[in-house]
């Protein structure tokens, strides 16, 4: 099933660790709600029971060099496809603008650039999965992976899986949300999250009003 035109719209946000994201999301929903907009937040992996289990298992620095590359990808995969038959298909089909933390352009930068297992081969097996929604609009917060780790590290106590890995394996992944973004200018918005949270803030308001309109 590919969902092609829907009453609402899908935003996702994308980065590296550390580049404050999460943070803006939640700004960015307080302000549409603010003004009158039906939002529905949500995460990948998560966003669902299920989803939220396989965040877990995924995250656990327990589990750290003990998942292979390749189930890594079909466990997020198949987190998301629960969570677009659970909660982002209904909720565009009600015209609401789903704020998703994370979607399927981290998996071509993670798991596709970062764990080497090639972007177009992963993007060639997400478009034949049942379920399909493609972002209306991609805001990617662009950082130095070094500058992200300084930011966990005061951040945080306790890293998780992902943040365990080595610096190299961050830069492969920006490299890969880079990649994305020359290819699909007109979707991906990149957004410098070098600057302080309320410029960034600012900066995400104009292109997610201009994409409103």
């Amino acid at each position: 099933m590919a969902l092609k035109k829907t009453p609402g719209k899908l935003i996702t946000l994308e980065g590296i660790e550390g580049c404050g994201k999460s943070t803006q999301t939640r700004l960015l929903a307080d302000c549409l709600s603010g003004r009158g907009r039906k939002v529905l937040v949500t995460r990948e992996p998560g966003g669902t029971g299920t989803g939220e289990a396989i965040r877990k298992l995924l995250l656990d620095p327990a589990n750290a060099g003990r998942i292979d590359a390749r189930a890594e990808l079909l466990l997020y995969l198949a987190s998301r496809q629960q969570l677009l038959a659970e909660v982002i298909i209904p909720a565009l089909a009600t015209g609401k603008i789903v704020l998703c933390d994370r979607y399927e352009d981290a998996t071509l930068a993670y798991q596709g650039s970062g764990r080497g297992l090639g972007m177009e081969k992963i993007r060639r097996l997400i478009r034949s999965l049942p379920l399909q929604v493609r972002p209306d609009l991609t805001l990617l917060f662009d950082l130095e992976p070094e500058e992200g780790f300084r930011r966990i590290r005061k951040a945080k106590k306790i890293l998780d899986r992902f943040e365990r890995e080595k610096l190299n394996f961050h830069r492969r992944v920006r490299a890969g949300y880079l990649r994305i973004a020359r290819a699909d200018k007109k979707r991906v918005k990149l957004v410098d999250a070098s600057l302080s949270p309320p410029e960034v803030h600012r900066r995400v308001l104009q292109i997610v009003s201009r994409q409103l309109k």
